[in-house]
């Protein structure tokens, strides 16, 4: 991921805030929603490899322009869970969060479900590591 700063300027100078700082930040928000299994750190047609709490900015994508930000999550969802919830879930997380922590404007919350968990007792022994 490239690193680039981005900078918010105030009466009192600026404050410079990079796209895997932004990334860490969504990871973090998408990993809290319910029904959330992990992150994926493949993209479509690779295989799916769910991550830890260690690297939750390797399934986030970030955009992020002088004042704006979008946003694209790749996650794997627990079996049994309602797809479209957890995904208005996510994005309305990861926006409010974003925007309250960074001031930036997030404009798009794309969310690419990119497996199933069916192993659901697996899932609280890796939130732990």
């Amino acid at each position: 991921m490239e690193e680039i700063n981005h900078e918010l300027l105030s009466d009192l100078g600026t404050v410079k805030v990079t796209d895997e700082v932004v990334a860490i930040i969504a990871g973090i928000a998408a990993m809290e929603v319910s029904g959330v299994a992990g992150m994926s750190g493949g993209i479509a047609g690779e295989i799916v490899e769910m991550l830890g709490r260690k690297s939750l900015s390797k399934g986030v994508k970030v955009e992020v322009g002088e004042k704006q930000a979008a946003i694209d999550l790749y996650i794997i969802i627990d079996y049994g869970c309602r797809i479209p919830d957890v995904a208005w879930d996510i994005q309305e997380r990861v926006k409010k969060t974003v925007e309250t922590m960074t001031g930036l404007n997030v404009v798009e919350v794309n969310i690419h479900i990119q497996g199933v968990n069916f192993d659901t007792e697996n899932k609280n022994d890796s939130n732990v590591e």
